[in-house]
């Protein structure tokens, strides 16, 4: 990502203290979701695994970027930030997301509880989708030009609406097949997909729509963060919220330790 020569305290600051806020909400979350593993029965497990593995793999990447960000200015005499001369390396942020994306596709195909038969190709499609999103989209989040960010990003949306197309028909289809609680958490789990998942491209057309310079860079960092914050945290919350109503429904109140 080009970075401004200059940014101002406040600026700075900003998204220091968002990355900052990022990497205490995965490792709080990471503690979370490892006790809370403990209350579901095995079947449901494997997704809370996920949703761990999803939240440490993105605490690390959180702290090499905060890192890198520090590093990337240093403060002057006027008290603004000006850039050092060390690159800042956001390329974390899309080795994050190969990594995460699948699993967090694979964690909600793993708490509907699916036949075997269907989960095991359904999943597998997903996480080839959503590998190729992440390839296709960073050519064109680190490209300068408008016409390979747009070329590189349309190609990216392909696989992007194929995956909540899938997780919005399989939602709909396991929220028909239940009732109550359960009914009402897989609806606002779509609901939580589409205002996680559609900000991304948001914040990846920025720069396209004629937001530059510093206020670009400041509203990608923000957006992405506070994206993966919902996407990853609130998303895990969400998947074991749903294998708990599950478990009322099928008549298991409490786990045997």
């Amino acid at each position: 990502m080009h970075l401004p020569a200059e940014l101002s305290a406040g600026q700075f600051q900003l998204v220091y203290n968002m990355l900052s806020l990022a990497i205490a909400a995965m490792i709080a979350s990471f503690a979370f979701f490892v006790m809370a593993r403990q209350q579901l029965t095995a079947k449901y497990r494997p997704a809370m695994v996920m949703s761990s593995l999803v939240v440490l793999i993105a605490a690390y990447h959180y702290w090499r970027i905060f890192n890198s960000w520090d590093a990337a200015y240093a403060l002057s005499a006027s008290g603004s930030y000006a850039a050092s001369g060390k690159p800042f390396n956001d390329a974390y942020r899309y080795v994050d997301w190969l990594l995460t994306v699948p699993l967090l596709v694979a964690e909600l195909v793993a708490v509907l509880a699916l036949p075997k038969g269907h989960r095991g190709p359904l999943m597998a499609k997903l996480v080839i989708a959503s590998a190729l999103m992440i390839m296709l989209g960073y050519p064109g989040e680190i490209s300068s030009e408008t016409g390979p960010r747009i070329g590189w990003g349309l190609a990216s949306t392909v696989p992007f609406l194929y995956i909540l197309w899938v997780l919005y028909s399989e939602l709909g289809k396991a929220a028909a097949d239940n009732s109550g609680e359960t009914k009402v958490l897989l609806r606002n789990t779509q609901l939580l997909l589409l205002a996680t998942w559609g900000f991304y491209p948001i914040a990846y057309l920025l720069p396209v729509l004629g937001i530059s310079g510093a206020s670009s860079v400041i509203a990608v960092q923000i957006g992405y963060s506070i994206s993966d914050i919902a996407a990853k945290c609130g998303y895990g919350v969400m998947i074991y919220a749903i294998a708990r109503a599950k478990m009322s429904a099928e008549g298991v109140e409490e786990v045997a330790s």
